[in-house]
């Protein structure tokens, strides 16, 4: 009973003989019926197996399946191409994240801007380099430094930058951080 093969050609030729009088699928409504539970009831099974399979309509697995048992050469090409790629990850180094810091330091007084900027460049820590300099004028002929630097984010923070910067307090009377961009 019901369409067994529709995958071969004497299969399609049943169902169409099927539908060739009948303009729709004959069913209860709200329920569902098995797929070998639809058709003529004088169809022989052509595929051998009764109206309870459960067989997945597809053939092919397209993802391939845990079943299937690996070759021997298809392993050992897969543990060399393993091998190779773990040995170019190993020689590629590491990415580095640095930081761009542009720096606004206002003295007490602009009187001697090259001795602050000296004070400055005294700082030396790993991780950190000193950039170009500039005097940018805030009003009344007074000026502020600016000052860039490279920072690399795992070794130096802005707050450590700070607090040794504003340890001059002869010269410093604040910092702020201008820009902030990272490389």
């Amino acid at each position: 009973m019901g369409f067994r093969d529709l995958k071969s050609p004497a299969g399609l030729q049943v169902l169409n003989d099927y539908l060739a009088d009948k303009s729709y699928n004959e069913g209860i409504p709200g329920v569902k019926k098995a797929l070998g539970k639809y058709g003529p009831a004088n169809v022989e099974d052509t595929t051998g197996s009764g109206a309870t399979d459960n067989r997945d309509d597809d053939d092919i697995d397209l993802f391939g399946s845990d079943e299937e048992e690996e070759s021997e050469d298809a392993k050992r090409l897969r543990e060399e191409r393993l091998a190779q790629f773990e040995s170019k990850k190993a020689k590629k180094p590491t990415l580095v994240a640095k930081s761009s810091t542009l720096l606004d330091v206002k003295p007490w007084n602009d009187k001697d801007m090259a001795k602050l900027e000296e004070y400055f460049r005294s700082i030396q820590v790993d991780g950190l380099v000193w950039g170009s300099s500039k005097l940018v004028p805030v009003g009344y002929g007074i000026k502020k430094l600016q000052i860039q630097c490279v920072i690399e984010d795992d070794k130096v923070g802005t707050d450590m930058l700070e607090e040794q910067i504003t340890a001059f307090e002869d010269y410093v009377q604040s910092m702020d951080v201008a820009a902030f961009n990272k490389i």
